[in-house]
C-alpha cells in the first residue's frame, strides 16, 4: 500500500545513529543540548527544549505558561486530539475556535468575535493554541495583535510546519508567540522516530520547560532552597515533573535529518506541484496557499464535492482498495466521544465539520516515486471524471 505519509532514513542518519550507540552517552549526553541549537538556530529563535513527543512538548508548554485548573485554553477543532489533551492535562477547560474555510487553520474572524464577546462575559482564555494545519502557517500577525490586545498567550502547535515560513521568517521563530512545538514523528517533515521540540525566545520559559521534562529537578543552585552545608546536593526537585526527556540516539537523527531539510521540503512542495497540475479539472478542491506564507506540506488534503455519485466515502474506499493509504485529517477534536462527553456537541463548529465530511488526504512523502504519484492521479481520475 502507498501511505499518506511516511520516513525517509538515508545511510547518513543510520550511521549518525550508530556512532551515538558505539559512544559513552546513549541519553542525557552531548547530542540533545546541539540537536536543541541546530533547531533553534534554523528557525532563527533563541531556545530550544527537545522532548519525547509534540505531545509532552503541548504539555509541559502550557505548564510552562502556568496554565492550571480554573483556566481556559482555546485550540483549533481540526487538528489531533493533542492539541486540546495537553490543557486537559493541566486541569484547565478546553474550547475551540472555528476554522478558515479556505485555510482550515484557526480563523482570525472568528477568534476575534469569540475574544470580544468572552471578554464582555469575563471568560476570557489564557492560551491559545493556532494549529499550523498541514504545514501552513496560520495568519499569526493578526492572532498576535488580538492575543496582545485581550492579554492572553500564544503557543504555536507547528506539529506540521517546520520548514514552513510566515512573512519573512520560519515558522518557530516565535515572533508572534509565547511557544511554538515541533513534531518529529516518523510521518513528520523530519524524524526522530518519536520527538518533540518547544521554541521559545524566553530563557525563563526555556529554564522551566526543560526543568518540567526532566521530573521538576534542577542541577541550577539559583533555584536550591537552603540545605545543610555537611549534605551533598548537586540537584534538586523544584516541582513536579515528568521524564519527557529525548535521548542521544533520537537528537543524532534529528541532526542528520536536519542537514536534509531542505531538500525534503524542495520535495514535498514538488509533488503538491504536480498533484495541482494534474488534478486541477476534477471534481474536487485543492490546498489553498495563503499568499503570506509557503507550506511544507506536511499533508496534502483534497475537498470531495459530495454529490450523490461521487461522495467522500466511496472515494476514500475504493482509493484504499486500491492500495492507496488515503487518510482523513482530521475528526474535529469536539466530536470524539471524550470531548461530547464534556457537553461540546455536532452543530458546534460548522466549518470544521464540514471539512471533514468532505477531505481525503492524498499520499506526500520524499521518497514516493513518480509511478506512485501516477497511479494515485489515475485513479482518482478514472473515478472522479
Amino acid at each position: 500500500m502507498i501511505p499518506y505519509g511516511k520516513q525517509s532514513i538515508s545511510q547518513e542518519d543510520i550511521l549518525a545513529v550508530q556512532e551515538v550507540l558505539e559512544s559513552d552517552y546513549i541519553t542525557q549526553g552531548p547530542i540533545v543540548p546541539k540537536f536543541e541549537e541546530e533547531i533553534a538556530k534554523y528557525c532563527g529563535s533563541k531556545y530550544g527544549v527537545a522532548v519525547n513527543s509534540a505531545t509532552s512538548a503541548l504539555h509541559i508548554a502550557c505548564l510552562s505558561l502556568g496554565v492550571g485548573p480554573g483556566d481556559t485554553v482555546w485550540t483549533s477543532p481540526n487538528t489531533f486530539v493533542s492539541s486540546a489533551n495537553a490543557a486537559i492535562f493541566c486541569g484547565a477547560t478546553i474550547d475551540f475556535v472555528d476554522i478558515d474555510e479556505r485555510t482550515y487553520n484557526m480563523c482570525p474572524v472568528k477568534l476575534e468575535e469569540k475574544l470580544e464577546s468572552s471578554a464582555k462575559k469575563d471568560t476570557l482564555p489564557k492560551v491559545i493554541i493556532p494549529v499550523h494545519y498541514a504545514g501552513q502557517s496560520c495568519d499569526m500577525k493578526i492572532i498576535s495583535n488580538l492575543c496582545r490586545r485581550f492579554g492572553i498567550k500564544i503557543i504555536e502547535d507547528a506539529s506540521h510546519a517546520i520548514g514552513a515560513t510566515y512573512l519573512d521568517s520560519k515558522v518557530g521563530s516565535c515572533l508572534y508567540s509565547d511557544i511554538a512545538v515541533f513534531s518529529f514523528h516518523p510521518v513528520k517533515i523530519i524524524t526522530t522516530g518519536e520527538g518533540g521540540m518547544v521554541l521559545t525566545n524566553s530563557g525563563k520559559l526555556a529554564q522551566r520547560a526543560s526543568r518540567l521534562r526532566s521530573h521538576g529537578t534542577s542541577t541550577d543552585k539559583k533555584f536550591f532552597d537552603s540545605r545543610p552545608s555537611r549534605e551533598i546536593w548537586n540537584y534538586q526537585q523544584i516541582e513536579l515533573g515528568f521524564n519527557y526527556r529525548m535521548t542521544d540516539i533520537q537528537a543524532a537523527l534529528g541532526i542528520s535529518q536536519l542537514k536534509q531539510i531542505d531538500q525534503i521540503i524542495k520535495l514535498r512542495r514538488n509533488i503538491a506541484r504536480i498533484y495541482n497540475e494534474k488534478l486541477k479539472n476534477l471534481n474536487i478542491t485543492l490546498p489553498f496557499q495563503a499568499s503570506y506564507g509557503q507550506s511544507s506540506f506536511h499533508l496534502y488534503p483534497i475537498l470531495i464535492n459530495n454529490d450523490a455519485r461521487n461522495g467522500q466515502k466511496k472515494i476514500y474506499s475504493y482509493l484504499r482498495e486500491c492500495n492507496i493509504g488515503v487518510n482523513i485529517h482530521y475528526i474535529p477534536v469536539h466530536r470524539q466521544p471524550f470531548y461530547e462527553n464534556m457537553g461540546f456537541q455536532r452543530g458546534d463548529f460548522p466549518i470544521a465539520e464540514d471539512y471533514f465530511k468532505k477531505t481525503i488526504s492524498l499520499p506526500i512523502f520524499p521518497s514516493i516515486s513518480k509511478n506512485e504519484i501516477e497511479f494515485v492521479i489515475s485513479k482518482l481520475n478514472k473515478i472522479l471524471s
